[in-house]
């Protein structure tokens, strides 16, 4: 796992020991990036479910102006604080708790980008879009980012709407943003 492009292009990122986490890969990751493209630069992001950081790590490279990693797991924790000391990250706060604890406690966060990333198979995107929806946490021209297994769903929790999807073997990529009034 390394960071694709960027300040910390080429970087290696260390890995949770254990099967507690699964990093999204790099392939998926770039092609999570080509689809956000400019949406990054100056970016407030938000990575609920951590685990390495990668996804944040990778805003970070490419420009985003500060990110939150929220992760309750103490083994991705440690894993996340080596990550930010090798790549010399300074614009990055992780929050030790529960993500559903973070949502509940600071309802006043507004972020250009966020990244779900939970465990598959447990309804936590959902869920997790159903805090993030009231009140709305996602600026307006803002992107969710939801990885989840291919057989997995989705909602639409409004104000966000389902602008996109993409398959990459067991692995769903959903992209949502706040539905334009007409």
């Amino acid at each position: 796992m390394r960071i694709i492009t960027g300040d910390y292009r080429g970087q290696h990122l260390k890995a949770v020991p254990g099967m507690d986490t699964r990093p999204t890969a790099d392939k998926i990751k770039g092609a999570i990036f080509n689809v956000l493209r400019d949406k990054v630069v100056g970016a407030k992001v938000l990575d609920l479910f951590a685990g390495t950081g990668n996804l944040a790590f990778e805003a970070l490279s490419r420009g985003a102006e500060a990110a939150i990693l929220v992760e309750k797991n103490r083994k991705a924790q440690n894993v996340i604080r080596e990550n930010m000391e090798h790549l010399g990250i300074t614009k990055a706060r992780l929050m030790a708790m529960d993500a559903f604890i973070y949502l509940d406690q600071y309802p006043e966060e507004v972020f250009d980008l966020i990244f779900l990333d939970p465990p598959y198979h447990q309804g936590l995107v959902n869920k997790s879009l159903e805090l993030l929806a009231n009140p709305c946490r996602l600026a307006s021209s803002g992107v969710i980012v939801a990885e989840t297994a291919k057989d997995e769903k989705v909602e639409d929790y409004p104000p966000f709407e389902i602008v996109k999807t993409g398959e990459y073997g067991d692995t769903k990529i959903w992209y949502l943003q706040t539905r334009l009034e007409s």
